[in-house]
């Protein structure tokens, strides 16, 4: 069974889309599945099960990169096409079969959205598998037992939280009788994004490790396998922690949780307490120019939240 899985290039629509794809390598005997993703999210789908080639789409201009996926694609005749990116596409392929995601209910999760498609319900859950750490020796022996994840970056300067706060977290979560006394706090980022980290890093000193843009995206998910908790703000980090298991709290104000929250029993969401519509339904609002709008987020309300979740998941017998 020839099945093509058109996903986003953007890295946290692709992790969410791999729930969905779970289910179709499961449920299918014999399938035989190509991806389209984004550059950076590829090697996450090549160590998938179920997935023999993945091709990459690297946005053109006028839209080009969709005449490229057609030439390599249109000479297939496949038996499944499931468009995750509605796109004109999937109706000029041959196929026996098409599944091509529309607009979302109200109110509705992406990782719903997509189990809708195939009326999933509840909908599969995002999943990643992890390379071994083993293979990175250097990874391996910086990655102790007691490690706390941030991710401090994000595609847009507006869903930051301000260094100053990751830095007052870090102080309390790591402090003595701390939630995660003495953990070791890796911060996160990729390429590009070094100089947004770098206050952060500045201000912990020896008490953080810098994982920001010297990782490939397996290795990263590797790293976050190992970590207790995961914080961050509304990113691709973010989803793959929680798509790994990982305890996860998501940072939010000018995008929404019940949206694109991370997703799963052991992942939370904590927002501003400035509305959405404050920060982004204004006349002023301008996405171009807008700088940050976590402003309204204080790192006392975050505190509370990653306890509570620390606290709810032991109930629930998570060994930390």
């Amino acid at each position: 069974m020839r099945v093509l899985f058109i996903t986003s290039t953007r890295i946290g629509d692709a992790v969410l889309s791999t729930g969905l794809l779970d289910y179709l390598c499961k449920t299918y005997q014999g399938i035989e599945v190509t991806v389209a993703s984004g550059i950076l999210s590829a090697p996450l789908f090549r160590q998938f099960p179920g997935v023999g080639q993945v091709i990459e789409i690297k946005k053109g201009p006028f839209n080009s990169h969709w005449i490229k996926l057609w030439s390599k694609t249109i000479g297939t005749a496949w038996d499944l096409v499931v468009d995750l990116r509605g796109s004109a596409l999937s109706y000029i392929l041959i196929t026996r079969r098409r599944k091509i995601i529309g607009r979302p209910s109200v109110g509705e999760h992406r990782v719903q959205t997509l189990g809708r498609l195939f009326e999933l319900s509840p909908p599969p859950s995002p999943r990643l598998e992890p390379e071994d750490l083993k293979r990175n020796r250097q990874l391996e022996a910086i990655a102790s037992d007691n490690i706390v994840g941030f991710g401090v970056t994000a595609n847009w300067l507006p869903k930051i939280w301000p260094g100053a706060r990751f830095v007052e977290l870090a102080d309390a979560l790591t402090k003595k009788n701390g939630t995660f006394e003495n953990a070791q706090v890796a911060i996160l980022g990729g390429p590009g994004e070094e100089a947004l980290a770098k206050p952060i890093l500045d201000a912990l000193g020896n008490r953080a490790l810098n994982l920001v843009g010297n990782l490939t995206i397996t290795e990263t998910a590797a790293f976050l396998k190992k970590c207790k908790v995961f914080v961050g703000n509304d990113s691709g980090l973010m989803h793959m922690a929680a798509a790994l298991g990982v305890p996860t709290m998501g940072l939010f104000g000018p995008s929404m949780p019940e949206h694109y929250g991370p997703w799963g029993s052991h992942a939370r969401s904590v927002r501003s307490d400035i509305s959405f519509r404050e920060l982004v339904q204004t006349p002023q609002f301008d996405h171009r120019k807008t700088d940050n709008l976590m402003q309204g987020l204080s790192t006392k309300k975050v505190l509370k939240a990653v306890e509570k979740m620390v606290s709810e998941l032991s109930e629930q017998g998570h060994k930390w």
